[in-house]
């Protein structure tokens, strides 16, 4: 049931992503949506399944994208599963570790992401630091809301079911 549940968060914020592109920044997304799930499953489900997030997501994403197959799929899982390994072995439930996780989250899978593509020789990225920036602040701005609103879904149910109990 919860791989079900990482499925459609994933294929939500790839629809998301595509459909809100060209509304944000000229045509040029400065969030990465599906990173932020990824990041949000690795940090509530572990390591394993952070990467197994990451790699899914990624390789979607790379072949719905003109680059090359396999670079976001690589630099996604390995911010899985560091995500992952990092939320098990510290505890990140306060909102400025998330914070943390999420700056680091988008600097690390940025530096994957346009190394191999400057290590393979496909692309240059002449001074990528303003852009990384933003897209970081806005990453964990929306998980930062995200992780809010997922965690107060289950109170306002309860509140809501227990409403309904004292009507009758």
């Amino acid at each position: 049931m919860k791989a079900i549940g990482v499925l459609i968060a994933i294929a939500l914020a790839l629809a998301l992503q595509t459909t809100l592109a060209r509304f944000l920044v000229g045509g040029t997304a400065a969030l990465d949506l599906v990173l932020v799930v990824v990041v949000y499953v690795a940090l509530t489900s572990g390591p394993v399944t952070g990467m197994f997030a990451g790699s899914l997501a990624g390789i979607i994403q790379d072949a719905l994208s003109s680059g090359v197959i396999g670079i976001g799929g690589l630099a996604k899982s390995l911010v899985g599963f560091l995500a992952g390994a990092i939320g098990q072995q510290f505890i990140v439930t306060a909102a400025l570790p998330r914070l943390v996780m999420f700056l680091g989250a988008t600097s690390v899978h940025a530096a994957v992401f346009m190394g191999l593509y400057v290590l393979l020789g496909l692309r240059s990225f002449p001074s990528p630091w303003a852009a990384i920036a933003s897209q970081a602040l806005g990453n964990a701005a929306v998980g930062m809301v995200a992780f809010g609103i997922i965690e107060s879904l289950p109170g306002v149910m309860e509140r809501r079911r227990t409403g309904r109990r004292t009507r009758f």
